[in-house]
């Protein structure tokens, strides 16, 4: 349950990475900017106060898209919805890489923060407030809003940025998919309360975040329980994926895309025993990366 560029028209493109704005956004701005309204005497600072937050969603995924590519992973899209930003990144399938990629958006949030009150202090030293109300409350919304952004996505519940942290910290000990598991788990438990939340504050708004941190939650452990199966599985110690350094399994996982027919591409040396065409690159079970199958050699690893 999350936003594809389906639905959403590109906004601009920014060192390779394009920002898409789906549509279902405007539904939320039109709201967000009608409740503020009454808190301004002019209605154009409430128009304002919504633009900075949608600025400050988009540094944060930004943050993690440059992060990304940072530690040798892909990422060139960014959508944004009313639920807020996602960065599709993918970063090489380690601990390490992955911490680092999902740390860098909550890091843009706390930079911003002394740069804000800095800004708010320096008004209020200069008199600006005494002559416009108005940008006193703008301020002070655009410092709150970035500090309860950052405060929220640092809930350890998955998928927000708090419980995939989570999950890349227990990876160093736990392992791939065990570390998934104990996330959504700990995501579970932590989006159960806030079902408690939405009913006890009566908001809509908090039900359907929830429902939408639940679904991805679920959706998490069922990749977990693949991911299982797939560490079980017996593998080839003299092949190593060149991105995330697992063995291939043994057997005929691989669908040959000329035939579909399944075969193991590491005892035929790609080629397929159906058609005889050859697999160009070969896709990793473990990291989805795909290479091609020389550069597989376990002799050769990246260590």
């Amino acid at each position: 349950m999350t936003p594809t560029r389906q639905g959403s028209f590109r906004l601009f493109r920014v060192l390779g990475i394009d920002v898409h704005l789906h549509w279902s956004w405007f539904i939320l701005a039109y709201y967000s900017i009608s409740i503020r309204v009454p808190n301004y005497s002019n209605p154009v600072w409430a128009v304002l106060e919504y633009l900075c937050l949608f600025l400050i969603v988009v540094l944060h995924e930004f943050g993690h898209a440059l992060a990304c590519r940072q530690v040798g992973g892909a990422a060139d899209q960014i959508v944004l919805w009313p639920l807020g930003g996602v960065a599709y990144v993918a970063p090489p399938q380690r601990p390490g890489a992955t911490l680092w990629s999902l740390a860098a958006g909550p890091l843009v949030n706390v930079a911003l923060v002394p740069l804000l009150f800095g800004i708010f202090y320096l008004a209020g030293a200069a008199g600006a407030f005494g002559r416009s109300p108005d940008l006193h409350v703008f301020l002070r919304a655009i410092v709150f809003m970035n500090i309860g952004l950052l405060v929220f996505n640092l809930l350890p519940i998955y998928p927000l940025d708090g419980g995939q942290i989570l999950r890349s910290l227990l990876w160093f000990s736990l392992g791939r998919a065990r570390s998934l598991t104990a996330a959504t788990v700990v995501g579970f438990i932590g989006a159960l309360s806030l079902v408690a939340v939405a009913v006890w504050s009566g908001s809509i708004w908090i039900g359907i975040m929830t429902f939408f941190l639940l679904s991805n939650c679920w959706q998490g452990f069922q990749h977990a329980k693949a991911l299982r199966k797939i560490e079980q599985l017996p593998r080839r110690p003299e092949f190593a994926c060149p991105v995330c350094h697992a063995s291939p399994p043994r057997g005929n996982y691989w669908q040959c895309p000329h035939c579909n027919q399944l075969f193991d591409p590491f005892a035929t040396n790609a080629e397929c025993p159906h058609c005889h065409a050859t697999l160009d690159l070969t896709p990793c079970p473990d990291c989805r990366s795909a290479r091609a199958i020389r550069s597989w050699d376990a002799s050769i690893r990246d260590v």
